[in-house]
């Protein structure tokens, strides 16, 4: 088998490059559904590289869902669904005026009295690149001609969109057209407009991931849509559940779900996919913390596998600051159009001078060693997070994989999750609880741990803490901090 698989060796990475060899060898029908890859042994003996190399980027294209690999059976390419052309338009609704409204991603202020911020969804702001960004705003306002300085296109300005659309490719495994993506303010501005759309196209539920982020919640009732939750468990969302369901639209965190920090499944992102095509569905895929993974390399999205039925949305909010509301959303043909046009028709596009800002320090590498940076940062916290768990309170379960900027802590069954978030918050420590965060079935109690901001020291500190406000919520304490 000829796949002509290149491997720039100085580069490095070469387990990386191999899978982008395979994955471009699928997406362009070298290697056929039901092909056989030949073994990890004869390939890395043909490419003159350690098994290992082979071994990591087979593992690689099975967790995005690109190949399957069986016992006695070798690794083979996924096999491949019949795939029906999505539909340009389903109604008349995209030649009316379109009904939006505005959303907000914005979160509550710091609350008073606490000292140690635990609360999830936020980076560490104070590593925000000013420095760096200051400069590249000087470049852009000298050079910047005047006719840019204009109303932007409301998709945003081409610099951006091109080069949002190479790093996704590059980073995420996407399939990303500049001509599809559309430059949002946040994920905040997709969830609060594409329910909308999907409204006049004749939807009227939209299944959600079961538990949610809460400051979603409300944003996208707001639009008018019916929520239907779909419950969660250690292979991510349980598609049998969800086709068990009247929706045909559904909101996917595969990459790192908020809150249980799971990785949606191989198995199951094939049987997602199944069940947009065979349903004329689309996945709204959140690529929420899709490029903090510790652990490993991150899994490719999904929109890499059914670009014609996943629109993968995306931000800096996390990898840079929420303040800059710079965000996008890579959509099929039909749905790009209409993005489009309600950006067009109600705010006229995101800012053009942070447009182009963001799209020199994409273009000059400087984002990438950003996150390169802010990777090591987070995965550090994280383990200091960990560790302090298993010292102070080993019977606390951290759900979920080495990724993100938050982890999913279940406590024990007979604690009070409402009186540990109460009783931290008197001690000094924001937390959230998990109940607020289901659409329906309540789960065990549990909090989310916003880990970014804190230093490693100050984290084991509000562990300290923390402690003694889950020994006061069990019974026998009666709430009483200073007893427990």
């Amino acid at each position: 088998m000829d796949l002509h698989l290149p491997l720039d060796r100085p580069a490095g990475r070469l387990a990386a490059q191999l899978a982008d060899g395979l994955r471009a060898a699928v997406r362009d029908g070298r290697l056929r559904p039901g092909a056989r890859l030949p073994s990890t042994r004869d390939l890395a003996a043909d490419l003159d590289v350690s098994r290992g190399v082979v071994v990591t980027a087979y593992e690689q294209l099975v967790a995005e869902g690109f190949v399957v690999s069986r016992q006695g059976d070798g690794t083979r390419v996924a096999p491949a669904p019949a795939v029906r052309p999505a539909p340009e338009s389903r109604s008349e609704a995209h030649r009316r005026a379109l009904r939006l409204a505005a959303g907000t991603e914005a979160g509550p202020a710091d609350p008073p009295g606490i000292s140690y911020d635990l609360r999830p969804g936020k980076p560490d702001l104070a590593a925000f690149p000013r420095d760096r960004w200051a400069a590249t705003l000087r470049d852009v306002l000298r050079e910047l001609p005047h006719s840019a300085l204009n109303y932007p296109d409301p998709a945003g300005v081409p610099e951006l969109r091109t080069e949002l659309a190479a790093h996704l490719a590059r980073v995420r495994a996407a399939v990303a057209d500049p001509a599809a993506l559309v430059v949002t303010a946040g994920v905040a501005q997709m969830l609060a407009t594409v329910p909308r759309i999907l409204i006049e196209e004749g939807h009227r539920l939209l299944a959600v991931e079961d538990p949610l982020g809460h400051h979603q919640i409300p944003m996208i009732r707001a639009t008018g849509v019916e929520l239907t939750g779909v419950p969660v468990d250690e292979e991510g969302i349980d598609v049998d559940a969800l086709a068990r369901t009247r929706a045909r639209a559904v909101l996917v965190t595969p990459a790192h779900q908020f809150p249980t920090g799971v990785v949606l499944s191989p198995r199951r992102r094939a049987a997602l996919i199944d069940w947009a095509r065979d349903v004329d569905a689309l996945i709204i895929e959140d690529d929420y913390d899709g490029e903090f993974r510790y652990d490993r390399d991150p899994v490719g999205c999904l929109q890499g596998l059914a670009p014609e039925r996943v629109l993968l949305a995306g931000s800096v909010s996390k990898a840079l600051s929420p303040a800059l509301r710079l965000g996008w959303a890579v959509a099929p043909p039909w749905l790009a159009v209409r993005l489009r046009a309600a950006r067009g028709l109600y705010d006229l596009g995101s800012p053009v001078l942070d447009q182009h800002v963001l799209a020199r320090l994409i273009a000059g590498g400087e984002y990438s060693r950003h996150l390169r940076l802010m990777r090591r940062t987070y995965r550090d916290r994280r383990d200091a997070f960990v560790a302090a768990l298993g010292e102070h309170l080993p019977e606390v379960r951290v759900h979920g994989v080495s990724a993100g900027l938050h982890a999913y802590a279940e406590l024990p069954g007979d604690c009070d999750e409402d009186a540990v978030v109460a009783g931290a918050a008197t001690l000094g420590v924001a937390v959230e609880g998990v109940a607020p965060m289901h659409v329906g079935r309540p789960g065990p109690p549990a909090i989310v741990v916003g880990y970014a901001r804190l230093t490693e020291s100050r984290i084991a500190e509000a562990v300290g803490l923390l402690t003694r406000a889950v020994a006061a919520a069990r019974p026998g304490a009666r709430g009483d901090l200073r007893r427990a």
